[in-house]
């Protein structure tokens, strides 16, 4: 019983009603999408370059009219794939030295990497969209009667419509933020369905896909 009421919780606590087409519709109607963004070695650039950098997008952020969130996620580096593939390497090996050679070399990496405690950065913008309260007089009806739901009731999702609507309006701002961060020197790419449930995975379950769990996507 215990463990069921702490699962409703976590459920609970998770902001998220859904993830279509690579957008996160979160329980309160707004919607979200992801870019992930290159790294840029400020510091190997010129004078003249950094001052360009900086003045573009200063310009990017002063030609914004809604919010864009940034955020760096550390995590440490996973390499048990890389070395499952070795042992695999390893164990169809026929010459018995290169075998004793490929075992050595997996200690080695092993080994040097739990020492050097190495840790991969990836780079994030965030891009929401608010849809309005309501637009007409049946959806401000309904919004009102939404207040006397149960508690317990799951909130509605949205319907095909409404979300090809708002999918649009937020793809209009990934496309101004995509541009005004290229222009800065900065590479993007929207995550796809499945990116995102493994990045809002490893935010919720911290540590988890470093032990080579991850989440299954159906």
């Amino acid at each position: 019983m215990a463990n069921a009421v702490s699962a409703k919780s976590a459920q609970e606590f998770v902001p998220i009603q859904e993830i279509r087409e690579g957008v996160a519709i979160l329980k309160d109607g707004a919607l979200r999408m992801i870019l992930m963004a290159s790294s840029l070695n400020f510091a190997l650039k010129s004078a003249d370059e950094q001052e360009a950098i900086i003045l573009q997008y200063q310009n990017f952020l002063n030609s914004l009219d809604f919010t864009v969130q940034f955020f760096i996620q550390s995590r440490k580096l996973n390499i048990n794939p890389y070395l499952d593939t070795l042992r695999e390497a390893e164990k169809n090996q026929v010459n018995e030295l290169l075998k004793i050679q490929t075992r050595e070399y997996i200690e080695f990496i092993k080994n040097f990497v739990e020492a050097s405690n190495i840790v991969t950065k990836a780079f994030y913008a965030v891009v929401p969209y608010q849809p309005p309260v309501f637009t007409s007089a049946k959806e401000a009806a309904g919004t009102i009667m939404g207040i006397f739901k149960k508690k317990d009731e799951s909130p509605v999702g949205l319907s095909d419509e409404k979300f090809e609507e708002y999918k649009t309006q937020l793809f209009q701002r990934v496309d101004t933020v995509a541009q005004g961060l290229t222009r800065s020197g900065v590479r993007v790419a929207p995550l796809n369905t499945e990116e995102l449930i493994e990045l809002y995975y490893s935010l919720f379950n911290p540590g988890e896909l470093e032990k080579g769990k991850a989440p299954e996507v159906g």
